[in-house]
């Protein structure tokens, strides 16, 4: 489910720009309902709109 996540087009322009309404979506709505967002937080250990390189 994880991997859903990961290649999910919102999630991943959340995770690489960090603006936008798609960072504000992953943020404020899909990390509480999403499954596959839940998924990703469990498995990677951060949430689905924090950048895969840490900065």
């Amino acid at each position: 489910m994880a991997q859903r996540c990961v290649e999910c087009p919102v999630c991943s322009r959340a995770r690489t720009k960090q603006r936008g309404l798609a960072f504000w979506l992953v943020k404020s709505v899909e990390g509480s309902l999403c499954p596959y967002c839940k998924a990703y937080e469990r498995v990677y250990g951060r949430k689905a709109h924090e950048p895969v390189n840490g900065s």
